[in-house]
């Protein structure tokens, strides 16, 4: 049977298992996709062993970016953002070959576009791990010009929160969340910015799915800004997934 499955540490209750077996029950399609909890990435290689039908794999955290030595085949853009979510398992000659993707791109890419408008020309991106690189790349594709929020910011095109103000929010109005807080059961926290300068030229976008609407996006909404979550994300990206194992 055609297998596919997530790698990754903790993996708890996975999106992609419940969407893809979803997917194969509503489309009559004699396909499996399998979570793979590992602790350590050098398990990889007996999980491909042990799984000679196993076609394509998604990945997750913490291994996105750890398992690119592992791929023979790196796509352009998972090379430019330095992580890799999918991977294209084929055979040739008796040995295995992985080819390295990456999906978010794609994913963030075509949920945020329907929300552009005219004045969405410059974005806030809160956060500087691999998510935060998958969005800048996205941003950089749509002409939005971009600076990062961070904690500790360590280069020109990063700022502190504390550097965000009105002024700073009217010329970034996009403005896009990859850290986790807000997430379920942290539901109470939400990024530190100043909210009440808000306006209904803000675009908020939270890479946060659960809960459905953070405290981030709350704050945002109530002062009339345009909102959304990140779940279309994950869709378009686990789609994207699919149409890559699948050609």
């Amino acid at each position: 049977m055609r297998t596919y499955g997530l790698i990754g540490f903790p993996l708890g209750h996975s999106f992609s298992r419940r969407f893809f077996s979803e997917k194969f029950e509503r489309e009559n399609r004699a396909e499996v996709y399998l979570n793979f909890e590992i602790d350590h990435l050098d398990k990889l290689p007996a999980i491909l062993a042990a799984n000679p039908e196993l076609v394509g794999l998604n990945v997750t955290i913490p291994y996105k970016e750890q398992v690119i030595p592992l791929i023979d085949q790196l796509d352009e853009t998972a090379a430019a953002v330095g992580a890799v979510n999918t991977i294209k398992i084929s055979r040739e000659e008796n040995r295995l070959v992985l080819a390295g993707f990456n999906s978010d791109v794609h994913g963030f890419t075509e949920s945020l576009r329907p929300l552009l408008q005219p004045h969405h020309r410059k974005a806030l991106v809160l956060g500087t791990g691999g998510a935060a690189r998958a969005v800048t790349y996205s941003l950089e594709r749509l002409n939005i010009g971009w600076l990062q929020v961070s904690r500790n910011p360590s280069s020109e095109k990063q700022i502190s929160y504390s550097d965000i103000d009105a002024t700073l929010l009217e010329e970034y109005p996009l403005i896009v969340n990859t850290t986790p807080v807000g997430t379920f059961p942290n539901i109470a926290e939400c990024p530190r910015l100043p909210y009440a300068s808000l306006t209904a030229r803000n675009l908020l976008y939270d890479l946060v799915y659960n809960p459905t609407e953070t405290l981030f996006l709350t704050q945002g909404k109530a002062r009339g800004a345009t909102v959304k979550n990140g779940y279309e994300m994950l869709e378009l990206q686990a789609l994207k997934s699919y149409e890559i194992w699948n050609r």
